[in-house]
């Protein structure tokens, strides 16, 4: 019975370890612009780690401009919410 809790207790903290261990907002790279991501807010939203995380979650292997402006300017487009405009998310 204590392996059966044991290994109850290991997926709950698995499965909700992104949740709680993810950072309210994430400051991209100068090299990308001055865009600051509300990733918690995403979190929330989407509730699909793999909408941005094709791989693990934790980092995204080909986070560049080509990509975000697909990835994140593509899914804003796609649900109608969120911003799509260059000064909405670079700011000054």
């Amino acid at each position: 019975m204590k392996k059966i809790s044991a290994v109850v207790a290991m997926f709950a903290v698995t499965a909700f370890a992104g949740a709680a261990l993810a950072a309210d907002v994430i400051e991209l790279p100068a090299s990308m612009g001055k865009v600051s991501f509300p990733h918690k807010k995403h979190q929330e939203v989407l509730k699909d780690c793999k909408k941005c995380h094709s791989g693990a979650p934790g980092k995204i292997a080909e986070l560049n401009k080509e990509w975000a402006h697909k990835t994140c300017k593509g899914c804003h487009t796609e649900m109608k919410k969120g911003p799509t405009s260059c000064k909405d998310c670079h700011k000054k």
